[in-house]
């Protein structure tokens, strides 16, 4: 591999590690890179979740080390999620991509308009206390793992979404929780990527490097009461761009 390439893998996979764990939609970033080298898209898509396990690894361990993870109420979200991510993976070949774009986009649109409106919320989470998972909650994480499982952009934007505005916890727990949910959906999707051949593995694990240092360094700055502020706004610039670029995808 050209050093110049493998430079570039790592650089986007710390900085989409480094987004993922604090936001989301990191893989906006890796996708197109490994696209603009040579892979298929159905490979980039596959290829692009070893790096996704290996950052989503790092940052659950630091969290997990910080004594911020909930594993109590992860483990309830567990089995609707990675359910999801089994069924998004087997149907990803099947779908529209323009269509899939247009509706992304429109997510995502609504996505900031509710951040927004309930920053207070998203700081400090739902003031009697975040709520247990019941049959609502399984359907909602369900459907985002489906999405994950199609497609890794924009899921970590679309779980904090659930975790703040329905179920209540405050941005550093939800991003906890964040983390095992993309790990165990992307465990299950990057089983069926590989069984179709469609996993480019030399550029998996290089990408995985960079994802490794940058969800550690997420997670354990994600903790810092001084950062909430900062990592809220940068949830803004990335839902905003990732609209952006699906909106840009679709008319392209």
């Amino acid at each position: 591999m050209d050093p110049l390439v493998f430079l570039a893998v790592i650089v986007a996979g710390f900085f989409a590690g480094f987004i993922n764990t604090l936001a989301g939609s990191g893989s906006a970033i890796t996708l197109p890179l490994l696209v603009f080298l040579g892979l298929p898209a159905t490979v980039a898509n596959g290829t692009n979740r070893i790096g996704v396990l290996f950052q989503t690894s790092a940052s659950t361990l630091s969290y997990h080390r910080q004594g911020v993870m909930p594993w109590a109420d992860s483990r309830k979200l567990l089995v609707p999620t990675a359910i999801g991510g089994i069924i998004g993976a087997l149907i990803a070949v099947d779908l529209n991509e323009q269509q899939m774009q247009w509706a992304i986009a429109g997510m995502l649109i609504l996505t900031f308009f509710l951040l927004l409106l309930k920053p207070k919320r998203w700081l400090q989470g739902r003031e009697e206390g975040a709520i247990k998972p019941g049959i609502k909650e399984w359907v909602i994480f369900l459907a985002v793992g489906i999405y994950g499982g199609f497609i890794q952009a924009g899921v970590g934007v679309f779980l904090l979404v659930a975790l703040v505005l329905d179920m209540g916890y405050e941005l550093v727990r939800a991003n906890a929780i964040k983390s095992i949910l993309v790990l165990v959906l992307n465990l299950f999707a990057l089983a069926i990527f590989i069984y179709n051949d469609q996993v480019n593995w030399l550029l998996g694990f290089v990408l995985a490097i960079g994802g490794l240092a940058g969800g550690w360094s997420a997670a354990r700055m994600a903790t810092q009461e001084w950062a909430q502020i900062w990592v809220y706004r940068l949830l803004l610039v990335v839902v905003v761009f990732s609209a952006a670029r699906m909106l840009y995808l679709s008319f392209s």
